[in-house]
C-alpha cells in the first residue's frame, strides 16, 4: 500500500493510542514487523506544547519506518498550524484524530466528536491539506452512535478534500471499545471511495487480520490493542498472510528479552521519574497471560527505582524460566 509517495513495506499498521504509542512502542513494534508505526496523538492547541507530554511527542527526526504524526482538535487554523509544526520537526505523513471517543478529547469537540458536524470536519480537512506538502490521512469511526454512522459520507468528504487514506475503526463514538467491531461499514467505505482504507478494531489474530482483509476488501490493517504486550504480533500476522503458515511463538527467553528492552528505553527516553511509571502498565500487559505473575506484578508497582525494576524483572524470568 502507498500514501502519496511512499511505499509502505507490509500492510500492518500501528494504531495511535495515547499513552501507549511513544517513541520507545513504535520503534519495538517496526523491529517486529510493524509496515507503520502512528505517533499518539498531539493536541493542535499550542498552550500546551511547552509541558513535559507534548514535547515528547513533537520531535520525530531520526526514527525509524514512516514517520506519521497525528494531530488532534477542532479549530482548522490550529489544526494547520500543528500540521506544519509537526512536519518541521520531522513528519512525513499528517494523521487527523476524528476518531478517539475519550470524554477528555470529546468535551472540546475533538475526536469523533466532530463527526456530528460534517461542515467543520470539512474545513479542518481543507486547512490541513493545503498547509502542508506531506501526505495527509485520517482516522475516524463509523459515526456518533448507532442511529447515526456516517461513515462512508465522512469518507467521500476526506477523498474530496484531498485526505491520501483513511483508516476507519468499526465503531461508533458511542460504542468506545465495547461490543464487536462492524466490518459491513469498513467494506461500504472501501467500495465508495478511490483512496486508500484501512481496517481497523479487533484485529487480535493472524486469522482474523486474513478474514478483515478478504471481508471489507481494506488495503492495510491498523492494529492497538492486541499489540500491546504483544509487538511481535505484528510479524506474526505477516508471515500468515504471506504464508498462510503460523509462526512459532516467541520463547519465553525471546519475551523476557523484548520486555527488558522496552523497559530500558522507557527509562531512557522518559528520565527515570517518568519512565518507570510508564513502563507498570507495558510490564502488566506482557506478562498478563501469566498465571503466577499476580503478586509480581503488584510488587513491582510499588518499585520507585528504575535499576530495581530491571532487577525485579530479571529475578522474575529467572525464576519462573
Amino acid at each position: 500500500m502507498k500514501i502519496g509517495p511512499y511505499q509502505l513495506d507490509n500492510p500492518l499498521i500501528v494504531a495511535p493510542m495515547a499513552g501507549v504509542t511513544d517513541r520507545p512502542f513504535r520503534e519495538l513494534c517496526l523491529r517486529h514487523g510493524a509496515g507503520m508505526a502512528v505517533s499518539e496523538m498531539m493536541s493542535a492547541n499550542p498552550d500546551v506544547w511547552k509541558t513535559a507530554k507534548s514535547l515528547n511527542r513533537m520531535v520525530h527526526e531520526g526514527e525509524s519506518g514512516l514517520r506519521s504524526v497525528q494531530i488532534a482538535g477542532a479549530d482548522p487554523q490550529q489544526m494547520a498550524d500543528a500540521a506544519r509544526f509537526s512536519v518541521a520537526h520531522g513528519a512525513q505523513i499528517i494523521d487527523i484524530n476524528m476518531g478517539c471517543p475519550a470524554k477528555k478529547v470529546n468535551k472540546r469537540l475533538a475526536g469523533s466528536a466532530l463527526l456530528q458536524y460534517p461542515d467543520l470536519v470539512e474545513d479542518i480537512l481543507k486547512a490541513v491539506v493545503s498547509a502542508v506538502d506531506v501526505p495527509v490521512t485520517l482516522k475516524t469511526r463509523t459515526g456518533w452512535d448507532t442511529e447515526n454512522r456516517n461513515c462512508v459520507e465522512i469518507a467521500q468528504l476526506a477523498e474530496h478534500c484531498g485526505i491520501q487514506a483513511l483508516a476507519l475503526h468499526g465503531r461508533t463514538k458511542a460504542c468506545m471499545y465495547k461490543g464487536e467491531a462492524e466490518y459491513d461499514y469498513i467494506k461500504a467505505v472501501k467500495q465508495a471511495v478511490s483512496i486508500p482504507v484501512i481496517a481497523n478494531g479487533d484485529i487480535d489474530s493472524p486469522e482474523k487480520a486474513r478474514f478483515v482483509l478478504d471481508y471489507t476488501g481494506a488495503d492495510a490493517l491498523m492494529i492497538g490493542r492486541p499489540a500491546q504486550g504483544r509487538p511481535w504480533i505484528f510479524r506474526e500476522i505477516q508471515h500468515y498472510l504471506t504464508t498462510g503458515e503460523h509462526l512459532p511463538a516467541p520463547s519465553f527467553e525471546e519475551v523476557s528479552s523484548i520486555l527488558l528492552e522496552h523497559v530500558q528505553a522507557l527509562h531512557a527516553f522518559y528520565g527515570e521519574y517518568q519512565g518507570l511509571r510508564i513502563a507498570r502498565k507495558h510490564v502488566s500487559w506482557y506478562l498478563k497471560e501469566q498465571a503466577s505473575a499476580g503478586d509480581f506484578r503488584r510488587s513491582f508497582n510499588a518499585l520507585e527505582d528504575a535499576q530495581e525494576q530491571i532487577d525485579a524483572l530479571q529475578g522474575y524470568f529467572d525464576n519462573v524460566a
